[in-house]
């Protein structure tokens, strides 16, 4: 087996030169560390990950604790691509990633337990019931967390601007002319109450009116239940002339609904969806919608996690928002706004 000792014979340095340019560390010259790695590799040099947890008292293993309500799992195309950019990062600085459960078998233990057995440097909490004993257990915990999309006291969270990108929506859609605006939101989550806030709020700066009728519960990820609300809303006196669906995979829902009532998007009625999923580019009409940057949000999560484990005596923990931006498909129909506003 080739060793670091080895290598530093070869490359006529020091051991602790070649430990360094090994693990990346910036304190030598990127030409030595690139020509040290190159012969690490042509050596055939593996790194022993037991020895190297004994020596920086780091497993360099990531936890990634992801539950999401309608069980979807990696099938999640958000998350999904989310946590494949937190994977990528993570990786490039030579960490693993290990998900967490409540099961190891048949054995059942809680999040931190399952940290702890899996000896996890820290971990990135995605889309869980951010109330759940266990989660505040493991949040409350010596180990390192970021959270994406939900804010814990004194710990890192990655947030996509929810505030400003419903304002962004409804914005557009005064802009066309809708004032008859309906909104399908997901289940009461922090994420929730601020896309909620916002709707009422920009409405009611823009003058537009929102009746209780048009606003609907239905669930992040759910087709069927997005579906039910569309059509109770297809089925009042006075219809919306624009539905906003919580995100574009629900939007199907909404879309096989509104078929059923022989309507056409957006002739007879306009659509806008939530987080800008490859889904919403090969619908037809191309799907309008809000696009999340989850390369961002995973890339970001894996780096304050990651600065937070290897440097605690320094580490602040901070709340990063990361931007939206709309992407204007055909299913947003232009109207006069007097005529939109007639019937309230």
């Amino acid at each position: 087996m080739v060793t670091i000792k080895d290598i530093s014979k070869r490359c006529g340095v020091s051991a602790a030169t070649v430990s360094k340019a090994l693990n990346g560390y910036p304190d030598i010259g990127e030409e030595t560390a690139e020509y040290i790695r190159s012969v690490a590799k042509e050596m055939g040099y593996l790194p022993n990950a037991t020895a190297r947890a004994l020596k920086t008292n780091r497993s360099n293993n990531l936890g990634v604790l992801f539950v999401d309500q309608t069980h979807c799992g990696l099938t999640h195309e958000y998350f999904s691509s989310v946590l494949n950019s937190f994977k990528v990062e993570a990786e490039s600085r030579g960490f693993d990633v290990t998900f967490i459960s409540k099961n190891i078998g048949r054995f059942e233990m809680s999040y931190y337990e399952h940290c702890k057995y899996r000896n996890c440097d820290g971990v990135v909490i995605a889309s869980v019931n951010f109330k759940d004993p266990d989660v505040v257990e493991l949040v409350s915990s010596e180990i390192p967390t970021v959270t994406i999309d939900h804010v814990f006291d004194n710990r890192t969270a990655i947030l996509s601007d929810n505030i400003e990108c419903i304002r962004q929506l409804v914005h557009y859609l005064y802009e066309c002319g809708h004032r008859r605006i309906a909104y399908i939101h997901g289940e009461d989550t922090s994420v929730t109450q601020k896309r909620l806030a916002s709707f009422h709020r920009t409405c009611a700066e823009l003058g537009i009116e929102t009746p209780d009728e048009y606003v609907k519960q239905a669930f992040y990820h759910d087709p069927k239940a997005s579906g039910l609300a569309t059509r109770e809303l297809l089925s009042l006196p006075v219809r919306p002339t624009c539905i906003m669906y919580p995100d574009d995979f629900s939007f199907i829902g909404g879309m096989n609904e509104i078929e059923r009532h022989g309507l056409e998007i957006p002739d007879d009625i306009s659509v806008v969806g939530h987080d800008g999923i490859y889904l919403s580019e090969v619908l037809r009409p191309r799907l309008t919608t809000l696009k999340q940057d989850t390369e961002t949000l995973g890339k970001k999560a894996a780096e304050k996690l990651i600065e937070a484990i290897v440097s605690p005596k320094t580490y602040i923990p901070q709340q990063l928002t990361v931007p939206t931006y709309l992407v204007e498909g055909r299913t947003v129909k232009k109207l006069n706004a007097s005529v939109s506003a007639a019937d309230f």
